[in-house]
């Protein structure tokens, strides 16, 4: 009886990271000599195909800049499948990225593939990723992707192929790699790790018969994968021409193909119903075999490593997500004559998603790589915050002219889709030549200014700081910069702006007054150490924490905002502490205390803690340093009128190194087992207690977790949420108070196949910002979403003169204020952007119930007043779904537990042409 062969799929790429010990440019030489050996061998037949470009398609990109005379080539080849690419722009971390920047980087890849002529990958690849968030079954989804390829942060080793089920129940199907990873059969069949192991064409054919009866052992399909392709690996011709010999006897029979990742998936998947092995939501567990079973380790450390990176990221993240598109989308469709600027847009994205690759974002690779990636960041920003300001100032100057001939009208924008009711600082630059006010033979002379609303109602303002004679210029098109002096002035006032909008405001000097205009309404402040508003109440401790009375409750918080430093002999992948370490807390410090904003609108203290510390690790003696060196930390704690939350920032002033600094918020949440974290389009639920078989795993567990930007833990008595954009590494220690330790940066030396770099150990002053937030009961799961986006979004203004006007006035005239799209309901949204056709609005559901939300669109707005037809789509923005249908310019839904979801909104027009389709 004959047996029919089962199929390995013999598949050729190399894990290429873009940069890592190497430079972008270093590595990319290197990549240019693969690419010129690939082609040239798949040109002459040598070489079968297809090349697989580690599922990124960057690589193409990257080629192409070096090599433009390939470009036929490249196309040639991925036409007919001997090149493919994709699904990836680059490879990304899956934590420290936010889930808009995953959809987008797909979005890219795929794009770039098909623009080159070829269809892009749909296999799911993310084999060395540090971890997989839970929502990526879903996202892979959006785009057709039914398949990952996935190594760390799972110790299933029994079998290669499972199911694996996302937050929101979406399920995709797995192959997870062997002991080695990615790498196992480039170490086991080519011996990359031994550079004198000799090739022997009968030992190799051997090996390769022990590989596959032992890949065959572990699946529960017929197809078998080899995947070839370790860290930046050349074509092995010795063994290639052993693999693919047609005549090679196996035992038992296995045909050997050289295919695809997309070939393998696809039998597997014709055979499905054969697998039943299934995991759920996110994949994050420490390496636990020992390495002769398993090699996996998920490297926890990296969320803490390089924090700026963090920060900046998360900072470029938002002005594209939550200001350039959105002010863009507003901007088209209020002015016909506005350009749509996706080009910019996208070119931002780019820059952005060049920094995405897990050993760049993570932190772990050399100091040179990081600095190119301040570079990156700083290009993003640019074009960000450049598009940004040119919209607000094209719909300030459009704004229905009410403008005196000296006045200044200010315009407040707010790019989130709810309205803002609150009290905020704004800096107004006010004429050098504006009347000034002398009180009583003052050396200080203060501005004399009004400032009036949208209705003409006179606004009070609290005056918070001024700077005298500051020179500034302006640009227009048809004219050379102009210089103004001006006396830039900081003040606080409360305003309402509208969902997605703007409100104006009129400054105006007060030539015949000689009374400033500041409130007069009572202060916040309660003593020289403390402030309060009608919910909260902070003071300041002789060590610098602070105590919290929530009037709401009468619950006392205590020994809140202590700093805890410990040494760190670890590097940018994993945080270690020595068996010898000193553990130093700020509660027996002492500290200074001012009282630097005391008005009805904003309250502030400033604290200055000095904590003696270690100067070093000493490596020789595996202790830390006897010498002894100030960590002085200035944190500024603000309250405002009506704020249920405490605002708080630090800057720390570090001198030491190999250390890390952690500060801790005692939640007094005594039965609490589990703590919340955010993480993309996603909440987990996270255990305090440590697992009983702690100990057992191999790469040691830090116990610290990510999150996006907030973590709250609570019972039914009383809690604490901290709202953190930026800082990625939390926990909650497992103490009766329940302490949430947020980690603010890891200062390490060591630093990848060198013997120490001093770019990690980020000397000098570090920001950080973050607000407390008392819990009461239950929270709201989208509320503290919202209150995340607000902390790292902002406010921002644009000021301009009469004389402005001509200069960025659009086609339409605007009124004073204006709400563009408004969304209510217990659902977070990431993106509003235009795209081709429509415009775009991306939502989720925290909640582990279905949520109702309702979108309201502008009816003055002409464009949106022909828009009657919404549809979902996917993230490819394709239609799947009927027309859902509009009343009054008002969107109902109601959206499933944890699923993700893209509106586009259309006019009837392109609602038609879409219906013929």
């Amino acid at each position: 009886m004959q047996i029919n062969p089962r199929r390995a799929h013999y598949v050729f790429s190399s894990h290429w990271d873009r940069e890592w010990y190497l430079t972008f440019q270093n590595f990319r030489y290197h990549l240019v000599q693969l690419f010129d050996q690939v082609l040239e061998a798949i040109a002459k037949g040598d070489l079968l195909g297809p090349f697989v470009t580690d599922g990124q398609a960057i690589l193409l990109e990257d080629y192409l800049e070096v090599r433009p005379e390939k470009r036929e080539i490249i196309r040639q080849f991925l036409r007919q499948g001997k090149l493919v690419a994709g699904p990836w722009y680059v490879m990304p971390d899956e934590f420290i990225v936010s889930g808009e920047a995953l959809i987008r980087n797909l979005e890219l890849g795929r794009q770039l593939v098909r623009t080159l002529g070829g269809k892009p990958s749909n296999a799911g690849f993310v084999c060395d990723v540090f971890g997989h968030n839970s929502q990526l079954p879903q996202i892979f989804n959006g785009f057709g992707i039914k398949f990952a390829y996935i190594w760390r942060g799972s110790n299933v080793i029994d079998w290669r192929n499972f199911r694996w089920r996302g937050a929101d129940g979406t399920e995709i199907i797995c192959y997870r790699f062997g002991p080695a990873g990615y790498c196992d059969y480039a170490m086991k069949i080519r011996h990359v790790t031994d550079r004198k192991h000799p090739f022997d064409p009968e030992k190799t054919i051997e090996e390769i018969n022990a590989y596959l009866s032992k890949e065959a052992a572990m699946t529960e399909v017929d197809p078998i994968l080899i995947f070839d392709g370790g860290d930046h690996l050349h074509w092995d011709i010795d063994t290639y021409s052993i693999i693919t010999k047609e005549e090679l006897a196996l035992d038992p029979p296995i045909e050997i193909i050289h295919s695809s990742l997309d070939d393998y998936q696809a039998e597997v998947l014709s055979q499905v119903d054969r697998i039943t092995p299934r995991v759920e939501g996110e994949l994050r567990e420490p390496g636990f075999f020992p390495g002769t079973q398993d090699q996996q380790d998920v490297i926890p450390g990296v969320l803490s490593s390089r924090v700026w990176i963090k920060q900046m990221n998360a900072q470029c993240q938002t002005a594209l997500c939550h200001w350039a598109e959105p002010l863009c989308a507003l901007a088209t469709s209020l002015f016909s004559d506005q350009k749509e600027e996706r080009g910019f847009v996208d070119i931002a994205w780019k820059w952005l998603l060049q920094n995405h690759p897990h050993d760049s974002i993570c932190g772990c690779s050399i100091d040179a790589v990081h600095e190119d990636m301040r570079y990156r960041f700083a290009q993003s920003l640019q074009i960000a915050d450049s598009l940004t300001e040119n919209m607000m100032l094209r719909v300030s100057a459009s704004v229905a002219d009410n403008l005196e001939k000296d006045d200044l009208r200010i315009t407040l924008f707010n790019p989130l889709p709810f309205s803002l009711n609150q009290t905020i600082e704004l800096t107004v630059d006010i004429p050098t030549e504006w009347p000034k006010y002398n009180d009583w033979f003052s050396p200080e002379l203060k501005p004399v200014f009004r400032l009036f609303g949208p209705e003409g109602q006179e606004i009070e303002y609290q005056l918070l700081s001024q700077e005298p004679d500051r020179t500034k210029f302006y640009l227009s098109d048809n004219f050379m910069p102009e210089v103004r002096n001006v006396n830039p002035v900081s003040i606080s006032l409360p305003v309402s702006i509208p969902a997605t909008g703007y409100t104006s405001l009129i400054a105006r000097a007060d030539k015949k007054s000689e009374s400033v205009r500041f409130s007069t309404k009572s202060s916040l402040k309660v003593t020289d150490h403390s402030i309060a508003n009608d919910l909260l109440q902070v003071e300041i401790e002789p060590n610098g924490s602070f105590t919290l009375v929530d009037l709401r409750t009468g619950h006392t918080y205590r020994q809140l905002m202590c700093f805890e430093d410990g040494a760190d002999i670890g590097n940018g992948y994993n945080y270690r502490s020595p068996v010898s370490d000193q553990v130093y807390c700020s509660t027996a410090s002492q500290s200074s205390i001012a009282l630097i904003r005391k008005g009805p609108y904003i309250a502030s203290l400033l604290v200055r803690t000095s904590i003696k510390i270690p100067d070093e690790f000493d490596f020789k003696l595996m202790k830390r340093s006897s010498q002894w060196i100030d960590l002085t930390i200035e944190s500024v704690i603000s309250l405002r009128p009506g704020a249920n939350f405490v605002e708080i920032e630090n800057i720390i002033y570090n001198r030491s190194k190999d250390h890390r600094l952690r500060v801790l918020f005692p939640s007094d949440a005594s039965s609490a087992s589990t703590y919340l974290t955010d993480t993309p389009f996603d909440i987990v639920n996270r255990p305090i207690s440590i697992p009983e078989n702690f100990h057992l795993y191999r790469e040691p567990d830090p116990l610290t977790r990510p999150q996006q930007s907030w973590v709250s833990v609570y019972d039914d008595q009383c809690g604490l949420a901290v709202i953190a954009p930026g800082l990625m590494e939390v926990m909650v220690k497992d103490v009766p108070e329940r302490s949430i330790a947020l980690t603010l940066f890891r200062s390490t030396r060591n630093t990848v196949f060198t013997d120490g770099e001093p770019g990690g150990q980020l000397l000098g002053p570090l920001h950080f910002k973050y607000d407390l937030l008392p819990i009461l009961g239950v929270p709201d799961r989208a509320s503290l979403f919202q209150l995340g986006q607000r902390l790292s979004t902002g406010l921002r203004a644009v000021q301009i003169t009469k004389n402005d006007l001509k200069h960025y006035r659009g086609n339409r005239k605007l009124p004073l204020s204006m709400e563009f799209l408004k969304i209510d309901g217990n659902v977070v949204v990431t993106s509003i952007r235009q795209t081709n056709p429509g415009l775009e609005v991306r939502l989720f559901n925290p909640n582990i119930e279905r949520a109702k939300a309702t979108i309201k669109l502008l009816k003055d707005n002409p464009e949106f007043a022909t828009i009657e037809n919404a549809e979902l789509v996917d993230f490819e923005h394709q239609p799947i779904s009927e027309s859902l249908g509009l009343r009054d310019g008002t969107l109902s839904l109601s959206v499933e537990p944890k699923k993700i979801l893209t509106i586009r909104f259309l006019n009837n027009q392109i609602a038609k042409t879409n219906d013929q389709r």
